[in-house]
C-alpha cells in the first residue's frame, strides 16, 4: 500500500488549500482514514479522521470549522478542504490508513501559510 499526498503549497494568510490522498492499485473504501500534521520541531499531530463510509469525522479542536475532511470512495480519494489558514498551520500534511492489523503513512505535502 503506497499512499500519495498532493495539494501543498504556500498559500498567504486567510487563504485556501486542497489536499487530496490517494492510494494507486488499492482500494481505500474499507478503511477509516486520517490527516496528521508536524511542524518543524513538533511532534506529529492529528487533524482530522473519516469513517470508511464517510459517515463520521472529528476535528481537532484548532481546526475545526475551517478544515473539512471528506472522501470520494469512487474517485479512491480523501481529501482536506482548509479554509482561513493560518501560518501556524503551516507543516508538513499526512495522510494515514487504518487497517485492521496495519496502519499505512504517505509521504506528506508541504503546506506553507506565509505573507
Amino acid at each position: 500500500l503506497r499512499l500519495v499526498e498532493s495539494g501543498g503549497a504556500l498559500v498567504q494568510p486567510g487563504g485556501s488549500l486542497s489536499l487530496s490522498c490517494t492510494a494507486p492499485g488499492f482500494t481505500l473504501d474499507d478503511y477509516d482514514m486520517a490527516w496528521f500534521r508536524q511542524a518543524p520541531g513538533k511532534e506529529r499531530e492529528a487533524v482530522s479522521c473519516i469513517s470508511s463510509s464517510g459517515a463520521i469525522t472529528n476535528y481537532a479542536g484548532s481546526v475545526k470549522g475551517r478544515f473539512t475532511i471528506s472522501r470520494d470512495n469512487a474517485k479512491n480519494t480523501v481529501y482536506l478542504e482548509m479554509n482561513s489558514l493560518k501560518p501556524e498551520d503551516t507543516a508538513v500534511y499526512y495522510c494515514k490508513a487504518y487497517g485492521r492489523t496495519w496502519d499505512a503513512w504517505g509521504q506528506g505535502t508541504q503546506v506553507t501559510v506565509s505573507s
